[in-house]
């Protein structure tokens, strides 16, 4: 034992164990070996939808009022939403709101959407 190195085996019983293994893993994987394995578990997996500019966060949060007419008005812009939030904390009016708005989405989006009329009028 002396002669086998401190964990008490000697080189050629690690090129056993090695060789061992390999012919293991070619008998479990078939003849292609692990390249066919890998293969298959990426054809399994399935591409991931492109992000929209919303999910990817290319905007800024917006702080805006909605007048009587229905149009809104932007009153201040901020990069991140916690930013928006923090100046909008004491708000109380009911006409201001914070959206997040996407890089090429025009202000209209935030216009209330005219009422129908009901059928009293």
């Amino acid at each position: 034992m002396a002669n086998n190195g401190p964990f008490g085996f000697d080189p050629e019983d690690l090129d056993r164990i090695v060789r061992e293994a390999g012919e293991g893993l070619r008998e479990a994987f078939g003849k292609g070996g692990l390249g066919v394995f890998f293969d298959q578990a990426a054809g399994r997996r399935t591409r991931p939808e492109p992000e929209t500019a919303g999910e990817t966060g290319d905007g800024v949060w917006a702080i805006f009022t909605v007048g009587d007419n229905g149009g809104a008005t932007v009153e201040q812009v901020y990069a991140s939403e916690l930013d928006a939030l923090r100046a909008n904390k004491h708000n109380t009016d009911a006409n201001r709101k914070v959206r997040f708005l996407p890089y090429g989405i025009g202000v209209s989006v935030l216009d209330e959407a005219e009422s129908e009329p009901s059928a009293e009028e």
